[in-house]
């Protein structure tokens, strides 16, 4: 999808479902790692993870809606946080999805013991000449990359 599609899809999705128009820009922005979208307050323009749309359409409209609730309740002049009950009351109305779902599942490397086999899960990069078993001192090795 292109951001002259996203664009035509914000539009539509705003006339349909809150029926006022989206006037501001909506575009893709793939610095987003775990948010599915942000809302600028001050120009009024929204940024969509390009990684949402991997879930479905479905679900990327209802990040979409999220969004658009924040756009329409802050021209409004109205509550547009998260917390707050206005927002809650027409996300619920519109049918939008409350929190971003995970994209990807993290990586985890194993590292192990040379001399007693003890595993070591880590998230990021170990040094192996740097560190050393905390049992026995031995040596570590990378052994494996899991997802979970």
């Amino acid at each position: 999808m292109t951001n002259e599609q996203l664009q035509l899809l914000v539009e539509k999705v705003s006339l349909k479902d809150f029926h006022q128009p989206f006037l501001h820009v909506a575009i893709f922005n793939s610095r987003l790692k775990t948010t599915g979208g942000r809302y600028h307050l001050k120009d009024h323009h929204l940024d969509f993870n390009p990684k949402m749309l991997t879930l479905g359409e479905e679900t990327f409209v209802k990040i979409i809606r999220h969004e658009l609730c924040h756009y329409h309740l802050h021209l409004k002049g109205l509550p547009h946080g998260h917390k707050d009950q206005a927002f809650k009351k027409l996300l619920q109305e519109v049918d939008g999805l409350r929190y971003a779902p995970q994209v990807s599942e993290k990586k985890y490397l194993v590292y192990q013991c040379q001399h007693c086999g003890t595993p070591y899960v880590r998230q990021r990069k170990l040094n192996t000449k740097r560190f050393v078993c905390s049992k026995c001192h031995g040596s570590l090795v990378f052994k494996e990359t899991m997802t979970g």
